[in-house]
């Protein structure tokens, strides 16, 4: 583990345990949470278990919170599975999980299907709960910093540029060492929400270059595919002159890729939360009433702001969830998620947190859900 991602996880850790130690758990036979129990403690405990599976992006952040949660409410079992956005979405759809993860919001199509699985005329909601930025990473060695604009990034992607060498990448890293090696590209092979936020940034950015549109779907020919954010960035780590994206948390504990810096328009910009967080904070709420799609502006050119950026949200229904579900469970969860101590665990493992009004939205849309 670096020593950034232990500085960020003691950190995390001391805000955590100053928040929660504000308020004891209690049980719950219903799972509604106190409003000030949201946004304090954010421990309601719910006994029961509940499956939901979904986006890899987000599974490092699912994973701290159900460890905390099951560790203050030993009666809850909670089991995620990260087999990415479309799955988890398809899961939902054919009633075998509670929630599903999405990196991209359930809409169209889908969202009609999904929505039928709520009872009594229950209407399906997407709930953002992670906010994080997609990394470019990469394993070149002795190239500890990278620089790529949009262009270049669609055109290794797209496989035009294929060389490490190309004169594209060398305009914008004068100073490095670049090799005369064939890229390795690796991109998702499965389903995947990281896969339409990374390339509605390129359809965005560089419609020129690339043009084959945004979409769960990898449709770009060239590279290789690997199933899920753990194996593309296995594949990136094991494989020298790669490249290939995932969510920011997967870097971090990489043992040999990097990040690479995106030029915004503004100048190079770092992947990092607090940079990825000022993109994320300008995105628009599209969707209505409680259901709360965000719409992010790829485009920005506000200095210091990373570009490439995700929203997951957490899928389920407001109203009409099968009991066998236990939608007070996924309430209670939901509730920890969206609190000061859920939103403060995802700075430790390189996630943005949802803030101002939009988590006040959240808290409200979660509170919203009926466990009866």
């Amino acid at each position: 583990m670096n020593r950034r991602r232990t500085s960020l996880i003691a950190i995390a850790i001391a805000i955590s345990a100053v928040t929660l130690a504000a308020c004891s758990s209690t049980t719950s036979s219903s799972g509604a949470a106190s409003s000030a129990g949201a946004s304090s403690s954010g421990i309601s405990c719910v006994d029961g278990a509940i499956q939901a599976s979904g986006s890899s992006a987000q599974a490092n952040a699912i994973t701290d919170w159900v460890n905390a949660y099951q560790t203050a409410c030993p009666g809850a079992t909670i089991d995620y599975q990260p087999v990415g956005s479309g799955a988890g979405v398809q899961a939902f759809i054919s009633k075998q999980v509670s929630f599903a993860g999405t990196d991209s919001a359930v809409k169209g199509d889908d969202l009609a299907k999904a929505s039928a699985v709520c009872a009594n005329g229950g209407a399906g909601i997407n709930v953002p709960l992670v906010g994080g930025a997609i990394a470019v990473a990469y394993n070149v060695e002795g190239l500890d910093n990278l620089v790529l604009d949009s262009d270049t990034v669609a055109g290794i992607f797209a496989s035009s540029i294929t060389k490490w060498n190309d004169p594209a990448i060398v305009a914008t890293n004068p100073n490095a060492t670049l090799p005369d090696a064939t890229i390795a590209q690796f991109h998702r092979s499965d389903s995947s929400g990281t896969t339409d936020n990374f390339t509605s940034y390129l359809t965005a950015t560089a419609p020129s270059t690339w043009t084959f549109g945004s979409g769960k779907d990898w449709t770009a020919t060239g590279g290789q595919g690997s199933k899920g954010s753990d194996q593309v960035i296995a594949s990136v780590n094991q494989t020298p002159n790669s490249i290939g994206y995932v969510e920011l948390s997967y870097v971090l504990d990489a043992a040999g890729a990097k990040a690479a810096s995106i030029d915004n328009g503004s100048g190079a910009v770092e992947a990092t939360s607090e940079n990825a967080a000022k993109t994320i904070a300008a995105a628009q709420v599209t969707g209505t009433g409680d259901d709360l799609t965000v719409q992010i502006d790829y485009t920005t050119k506000e200095p210091g702001a990373y570009p490439v950026v995700l929203v997951t949200y957490e899928f389920t229904c407001q109203s009409g969830l099968p009991s066998d579900k236990n939608p007070a469970l996924v309430q209670a969860f939901l509730n920890y998620g969206a609190s000061d101590a859920g939103q403060a665990n995802l700075v430790a493992t390189g996630y943005v947190p949802i803030t101002g009004d939009l988590l006040a939205k959240v808290r409200a849309s979660i509170a919203s859900i009926q466990t009866s």
